[in-house]
């Protein structure tokens, strides 16, 4: 059989050794590959309309040509309030709303406005609650860049170099930033506020298939939490981005500020019960399934792509799970031993449901992996199953049958199920 090709542009040993224990060889980008973990950048150069590169049927590689529509902060929002929207129309249940008017079903992003464009909308809103606290983001960065906190609009006006008109205009005029509801009831663990780190793989957008990986992390503040005002310049108190708390004198380099999400799960179970937990945790996966369901229609669902998403994710201390943002190169440097090695299996489960072990790339295959090549993943969503489920639910409805839950296949074998649930 012939060894498969990999062409890869980062220099991760977490991407380079599970390319070379499979006994893959390595090619330069411009050579003929099976197989690209790409950047983002190059995956927009292949898709270009003036590059005319044409995939063949053995190849894969890492990103969509249109990820941005999920994983930028203003357009990942755009899509899901365009979803909501549309559900409404139609009148679906997903989207019945309670009497204050918030989604009972889909409110899992807060409220969030672009600026400059929403700024009219922003005061409105901010007028509302005036002792509101706010995160300017800008739209097309990651790591915590640019990212700072405000409670008063004139925070605003000095940021935007304009404090002489009444118009607001960014820094500079190409950069969008989103300003967002600050959750400012985290849940807290040791006094300190944490995010979700949780890896989604999808293969496929039309039908949806995505997959979760267990061993996502959690990401701790090396300060307490404080809410007060005279806090709010202070990122390490309340961004729990790595690449911001490693500069912090309280970081821990041995466990590197992190928690294992079976932890999160254990001490979750322990202190609210296991009913609480699995519903927090039912909620989590509700929101992701549903936050891939509003980009799927605007995704170039192009057979040759998968794409291994960061979804960053905060609890409050209702144990409400809330979307933050969704990253499309989540980070592959390892910041301690266990980082390493879990990351290393991450790349290793990904490659096992992309590819069939042992076997090259073929974009014409159904991407229904057998389930011991899951590895550390399980299959979050499968649209094609959950179809088919319904049509079978409804079948069986019209004849009088119901249908039990892990139902049979004609075989006797368990069907697999369309969702985690």
């Amino acid at each position: 059989m012939a060894r498969l090709r990999y062409a890869c542009d980062l220099d991760k040993s977490v991407l380079i050794n599970n390319f070379e224990k499979r006994g893959w060889i390595s090619v330069s980008a411009d050579e003929d590959w099976n197989f690209y973990w790409a950047t983002v950048q190059s995956v927009r150069s292949i898709f270009s309309v003036e590059n005319g590169y044409r995939m063949t049927d053995d190849q894969v590689i890492s990103h969509f040509p249109n990820h941005y529509e999920l994983t930028r902060k203003d357009l990942m929002v755009k899509n899901i309030k365009r979803y909501r929207k549309d559900l409404e129309k139609e009148g679906s249940p997903l989207a019945e709303k309670d009497e204050p008017g918030r989604y009972v079903h889909l409110d899992f992003i807060p409220i969030t406005f672009m600026l400059p464009a929403d700024y009219n909308l922003f005061v409105e809103e901010f007028r509302k609650n005036p002792s509101s606290t706010w995160i300017m983001k800008p739209a097309g960065k990651a790591r915590g860049i640019g990212i700072f906190l405000i409670n008063r609009l004139s925070q605003l006006k000095k940021w935007s170099r304009d404090s002489k008109t009444s118009t607001f205009t960014a820094p500079s005029a190409k950069e969008t930033y989103v300003i967002s509801r600050y959750i400012d009831n985290p849940l807290l663990i040791g006094g300190k506020k944490f995010d979700l780190r949780l890896y989604v793989l999808v293969t496929s957008f039309r039908p949806i298939k995505c997959y979760m990986y267990r061993l996502g992390f959690c990401r701790f503040c090396t300060v307490k939490y404080n809410a007060n005002v005279s806090e709010l310049d202070n990122m390490f108190v309340h961004l729990t981005n790595v690449s911001i708390q490693k500069e912090g004198a309280d970081y821990n380099a041995i466990h590197g500020g992190k928690w294992t999400i079976e932890n999160l799960r254990v001490f979750i179970s322990g202190t609210r019960g296991k009913e609480v937990s699995d519903k927090l945790f039912d909620e989590i996966h509700w929101l992701i399934v549903h936050s891939l369901k509003a980009v799927s229609g605007v995704i170039a669902n192009d057979r040759h792509c998968f794409e291994t998403y960061g979804y960053d994710i905060i609890i409050d201390d209702n144990l409400k799970p809330w979307l933050i943002e969704v990253n499309a190169s989540p980070s592959l440097t390892s910041t301690t031993s266990a980082d390493r090695i879990m990351k290393y299996k991450l790349i290793s489960d990904v490659i096992n449901i992309v590819i069939p072990p042992g076997e090259l790339p073929d974009v014409r295959w159904n991407k229904v992996p057998a389930k011991e090549n899951y590895g550390n993943f399980d299959l979050l969503y499968d649209e094609d199953l959950a179809q088919s489920d319904i049509l079978v639910h409804d079948a069986r409805g019209k004849l009088g049958l119901t249908l039990a839950s892990g139902s049979k296949t004609k075989d006797g074998g368990k069907k697999t199920p369309a969702s985690w649930k």
